[in-house]
């Protein structure tokens, strides 16, 4: 492919589709008004879970089999993968949900007590029932989203904070920004807080059901977690609230007491951008290929939909992930 491609937006996804047609030998321009990867982008916020298994709960089928490409994808990209499975559980009083999750997820094997606290030793004695999904994995949002710019420039890709006059393709992958071209895509709001507690250890990480507000903690090494994450029907990015926060932390603490002592770092909040049924669509219009909808699947499912456009661009195969009335055109 000789023709020269802009894309538009530089978090996850347009880092993605952009390592991806590099890779390719596709000329690149990115355009993104902020220099380096940041609290600007939902991508930053993101927990970095690879658990496509464990989305089978609510997600539809595609999100569960595309997602099993990403572990691989994130390691040839030279992103440090930690394969140490995820873990679920729950208080028991909640027993009714752990079943229920158990009931309409796959690829999980079932754990009483000793099992458990030979795989995480300080949940001992806090629960007796667990789930754990010893093929998912996960990866440090941030220091991904780093690593790949830093590869590209590497490579030779030019990054820009404006879009430059073009008459190639386009590759549109704004998030939210593209509202004003995807009347369709909707905000979904997220809160979620990092927090330091040097006296909690785990090792993978660990969700928490619950009726109202499930909780996963993500470890980030020296002591740091992630905690998330709400799910909120509004475009708002940069309002958290009390009540939701509070929730966060109070499920925090029944994991384990230790939290209730931990420094709080960070308390962010963004809108992910989703489309109706929450799965990502690939459009074309024209000069331009639209990219968008991951929903809470940014890292989870960038990797295949990279791909898709790859094979799009390169070998006029159509997206599995393209609208239906995108197929006819």
């Amino acid at each position: 492919m000789s023709e020269h491609v802009t894309i538009l937006g530089a978090g996850v996804v347009g880092l993605c589709v952009a390592t991806e047609l590099a890779a390719r030998g596709v000329a690149l321009t990115v355009v993104d008004p902020n220099p380096r990867p940041g609290p600007h982008a939902c991508s930053w916020w993101a927990a970095g879970m690879l658990a496509p298994f464990c989305e089978t709960e609510t997600a539809e089928e595609p999100v569960t089999r595309l997602g099993q490409e990403a572990a691989d994808w994130w390691a040839r990209a030279g992103v440090e993968v930690a394969h140490e499975g995820s873990l679920v559980v729950t208080l028991g009083r909640d027993r009714a949900e752990l079943d229920r999750f158990a009931r309409r997820t796959t690829g999980h094997q079932s754990l009483i007590r000793d099992a458990l606290a030979e795989i995480e030793p300080q949940l001992d004695g806090r629960f007796d029932r667990a789930l754990f999904f010893a093929n998912e994995a996960h990866i440090t949002p941030r220091d991904a989203l780093g690593h790949l710019r830093d590869s590209l420039e590497t490579a030779g890709v030019t990054f820009v904070e404006t879009a430059p006059p073009t008459t190639g393709l386009t590759v549109d992958c704004r998030g939210l920004a593209a509202q004003d071209v995807l009347s369709d895509l909707r905000g979904v709001k997220g809160e979620m807080a990092v927090l330091r507690a040097p006296d909690v250890v785990l090792n993978r990480p660990v969700r928490l059901l619950h009726p109202r507000y499930p909780l996963y903690i993500v470890p980030r090494g020296d002591g740091v977690f992630m905690l998330g994450a709400t799910q909120i029907e509004s475009g708002e990015r940069n309002r958290a609230t009390l009540r939701s926060v509070t929730e966060l932390f109070n499920a925090a603490y029944a994991l384990h007491p230790a939290f209730g002592e931990a420094e709080i770092l960070e308390i962010g909040v963004d809108a992910r951008p989703a489309f109706a049924d929450n799965l990502p669509r690939i459009r074309r219009r024209g000069g331009t290929i639209y990219v968008n909808g991951l929903f809470r699947h940014g890292f989870l499912l960038s990797p295949a939909l990279a791909r898709m456009v790859g094979e799009l661009l390169l070998e006029g195969k159509t997206p599995e992930m393209m609208d239906e009335d995108q197929r006819k055109r």
